[in-house]
């Protein structure tokens, strides 16, 4: 749930609220709308987290191997 208070009354706004005053604070789901946001604090917002599917230990594993140098051999031609 986002929270979010306005500057010029100083009330917080929850879902499907708006403050009365003349900028206009409004929450609708996950949308924050007003005229002036600059005069706007976000008190509580939603955060979402980004899922992997690869572990840390994965995650390492790749960057070593990425670090590899590549071994070329030399065959002569005859």
């Amino acid at each position: 749930m986002i929270v979010v208070r306005c500057r010029d009354c100083n009330t917080e706004v929850a879902d499907g609220k708006s403050c009365g005053c003349s900028n206009m604070v409004t929450v609708n789901g996950d949308v924050v709308s007003a005229i002036d946001l600059t005069r706007t604090i976000m008190v509580r917002s939603n955060k979402v987290e980004e899922k992997t599917a690869l572990t840390d230990e994965d995650l390492a594993y790749q960057e070593k191997r990425r670090k590899r140098k590549v071994r070329r051999l030399d065959f002569e031609v005859r």
